[in-house]
């Protein structure tokens, strides 16, 4: 069975008062409270039983911080197979970057997948402790197979940010797709073929 792990996204911030500004000042838009249900609960259901689909809800996403992502993952680790395959949505995406590139996996990796994942600061976006302070050297020996996918309007992580990437990371394969924003969408038919097109 082929096991497929999926870091989710947070937010970050630079400070506690940016956090507390953050929160004091944020504007409450009804639908985004109402039960939705997004690419990360149907995945497994449209991958299929030759997969197990591990969902880890990593720590304090509103306010996420590196080192207690690391710590958790690192626990999540010891269960992980050799050969897994790691999918990082939005700041999931730039915590793997950074994650594989200053340290060395306990496992076997597959295949890595970076979903609207950010590389740089964006005027709307901070990236916190999160940010990339290596190079991809260590990441590339760890992972020959890796993919980017990003909307073209993405409102949160611009484009730019998975061009960044593919400069970087000159083998992997960017596939930019058309009105899906943040890739928060109810199902993601693109990562599907992605993840069964891996060998």
């Amino acid at each position: 069975m082929q096991q497929v792990v999926i870091i989710n996204g947070g937010t970050t911030f630079d400070s506690k008062k940016e956090y507390y500004d953050y929160l004091k000042n944020i504007q409450i838009d009804k639908d985004r409270l109402l039960t939705k249900t997004d690419w990360k609960q149907t995945i497994a259901r449209d991958l299929g039983d030759k997969y197990e689909v591990l969902l880890p809800r990593m720590p304090n996403t509103a306010d996420a911080h590196y080192e207690e992502w690391k710590l958790y993952f690192e626990s999540v680790s010891k269960i992980l197979d050799d050969q897994v395959i790691l999918i990082g949505h939005s700041l999931g995406g730039i915590f793997l970057a950074k994650y594989l590139s200053e340290n060395q996996a306990q496992f076997k990796i597959k295949s890595l997948i970076l979903l609207a994942a950010p590389i740089q600061d964006t005027a709307d976006e901070s990236l916190g402790d999160f940010r990339l302070t290596k190079d991809f050297t260590n990441l590339i020996k760890q992972v020959t197979n890796i993919h980017i996918l990003h909307s073209q309007d993405d409102p949160v992580v611009p484009v730019a940010d998975a061009q960044l990437y593919k400069k970087q990371l000159p083998t992997a394969t960017l596939t930019l797709i058309n009105d899906k924003a943040h890739l928060n969408t109810e199902t993601f038919p693109e990562l599907i073929t992605v993840i069964k097109n891996i060998s």
